[in-house]
């Protein structure tokens, strides 16, 4: 903390003292809070000074004070609620001696209850006419001067709360944020499916292809494993009727920490019934496009300076396909494991000894394409060895049912025909073990109640994943995750 602000901090504790000397409470209970400055915003910003002189409009409200600016015996403010910020005027002659000297030992930042009545200042501001004033909260840290806001990133994140008040367009990011979670809510219910909550702690890691994070249950004597992915547990749902479920979801993964990544993350997981990877893909279309015209009031917008259009139709592009036309690599160069292993080096993409040819797709893909996809892009058919809960193609079974979205340059959705051959998952569930023995501390386990459900019947199925995070990213034009998450990890302060 600098000098100066500790010098400010000494003056509010000062200020502090003296209220309470004189018998006032610095830190009251309660306030009835009559109106919103949004509200009046809403309802009176239109109205002339005439027109409010005429209904001298009653108003009762609070919030925090954001200026000060004393003139002698008048004083403007501005207060700043949840909801606006509304300009307020007191005069000494109005409120009182006593509450005129009040003003003296506030400040920027604290909380403050007016009552009073709406009218225009010469320049035509909305402004209330303070009548009686009532401090609710002082505030003992000064909050950053000039009110251009936080301009260190880190600090923002660390103290979300500070971020909230002092960058006027944070508050509305986690306003769209909620928007959207509400709309993906509305359109799924519209459709027939059915929210439900899944554990949280598993005892098995399953879902995902990710490293958990491990914790121990004192009482059982267990160990058990924060959520990576909700999935085996909703394909239960599948299994027991409940044909068509979702989940919007906090999953853990024990990962390092991008602009694209937080090891705690918001996922819409949801499964239908009788359906395949085709039929999501058209309802991800549809889904997409309602939300963005629920929080957007339209299908384009833009992200980090490229115009993004969601029209109807979006690209449909096999992995292959991709690597080749858009990867800048030749048939040749995909053939097999050995060539796509020295394409791969060629390209330096990093490569771990034990991988086979499916995951060195998969990562000369992540490499070469996928942040190249701006306009909405299906990337079709990934190869079975990264997709261990996929149903295999009929036509190649080198390849699964399975789709990924990408708007942006960032992948916002995952999805396929749900694998429910139950003897085929346990093949597959082994080969995941075997991986994990040679090493790959990201592969999945072998999961005997899931196999069990599905030796009762899983009938045929499709689900997808959409990241919620990364979704508000683009609509709200943030370039990395911890803009879209209050609260994002981060290390201890120093």
């Amino acid at each position: 903390m600098s000098d100066e602000n500790n010098e400010l901090i000494r003056e509010r504790l000062k200020k502090l003292d003296d209220l309470r000397a004189r018998g006032l409470n610095p830190y009251v209970s309660r306030f009835h809070v009559q109106d919103r400055v949004a509200g009046l915003l809403t309802l009176h910003g239109g109205k002339t000074a005439e027109a409010l002189t005429a209904e001298e409009i009653q108003v009762r409200t609070a919030g925090r004070l954001m200026t000060i600016r004393g003139h002698g015996k008048v004083t403007f403010a501005h207060l700043k609620d949840g909801s606006g910020q509304i300009q307020v005027y007191l005069k000494q002659d109005a409120v009182g001696a006593a509450q005129y000297d009040l003003i003296r030992r506030l400040d920027v930042g604290d909380f403050v209850g007016v009552e009073g009545h709406l009218f225009r200042t010469r320049t035509g501001e909305l402004t209330i006419w303070v009548k009686t004033l009532t401090l609710l909260t002082k505030a003992l840290r000064p909050l950053p001067e000039k009110w251009h806001g936080l301009t260190d990133v880190e600090t923002r994140y660390r103290q979300r709360y500070l971020d909230l008040v002092a960058n006027p367009a944070v508050p509305e990011v986690f306003l769209r944020r909620s928007k959207i979670v509400a709309a993906l809510r509305t359109f799924l219910d519209s459709r027939g499916f059915l929210e439900v909550e899944t554990p949280m702690l598993q005892s098995l890691a399953g879902g995902a292809t990710a490293r958990p994070f491990r914790t121990h249950h004192n009482a059982l004597g267990m160990d058990l494993f924060l959520r990576i992915a909700p999935e085996l547990y909703l394909k239960r749902l599948v299994v027991g009727g409940l044909d068509r479920v979702y989940e919007i979801n906090r999953n853990f993964r024990n990962e390092g920490i991008s602009t694209q990544h937080n090891p705690e993350f918001t996922m819409l997981e949801f499964y239908q019934a009788y359906a395949d990877y085709h039929d999501l893909m058209a309802f991800t279309e549809e889904l997409l496009r309602a939300v963005a015209r629920e929080v957007l009031e339209g299908l384009e917008f833009t992200y980090q300076g490229q115009a993004i259009s969601l029209k109807a139709p979006w690209p449909r592009v096999s992995l292959l396909e991709a690597l080749e036309r858009l990867g800048g690599l030749s048939a040749a160069d995909v053939a097999d494991a050995a060539a796509a292993r020295a394409a791969a080096e060629r390209l330096r993409v990093a490569l771990k000894p034990h991988w086979g040819w499916g995951k060195i797709l998969s990562e000369l893909f992540e490499a070469t394409v996928g942040k190249t996809l701006l306009q909405p892009t299906f990337i079709l058919d990934f190869p079975v060895e990264v997709s261990p809960l996929a149903k295999q193609k009929d036509d190649d079974p080198r390849f699964v049912q399975r789709f990924e979205l990408f708007v942006g340059g960032l992948e916002v959705a995952n999805a396929y025909t749900e694998l429910n051959d139950p003897a085929e998952q346990r093949r597959r569930f082994e080969e995941q073990r075997r991986a994990r023995e040679r090493g790959d501390e990201e592969a999945h386990a072998v999961d005997e109640d899931f196999l069990r459900a599905l030796e009762y019947g899983m009938p045929p199925t499709a689900g997808e994943g959409i990241g919620v995070d990364r979704l508000v990213m683009l609509f709200t034009d943030s370039p990395s995750i911890r803009d879209v998450i209050l609260f994002p990890t981060l290390r201890p302060e120093r």
